[in-house]
């Protein structure tokens, strides 16, 4: 019996509460909750349609 690969999409949604959170901590650090934030946020959406885009190639 031959292996099918999974066709069940990724759950992306991790990487980006992970990057607003990581963003948010670095820029208090920097001094610049707010701008750690967005940049934290843009980072995170750029992973999640990443991974959006390897899911759609796969179905």
């Amino acid at each position: 019996m031959a292996d099918t690969p999974s066709t069940q999409p990724r759950s992306a949604g991790v990487f980006l509460a992970l990057a607003m959170v990581a963003g948010a901590v670095i820029g208090t650090f920097a001094g610049e909750p707010s701008l750690g934030f967005l940049i934290g946020l843009g980072t995170g959406i750029a992973v999640t349609l990443a991974l959006w885009l390897i899911d759609r190639r796969r179905t």
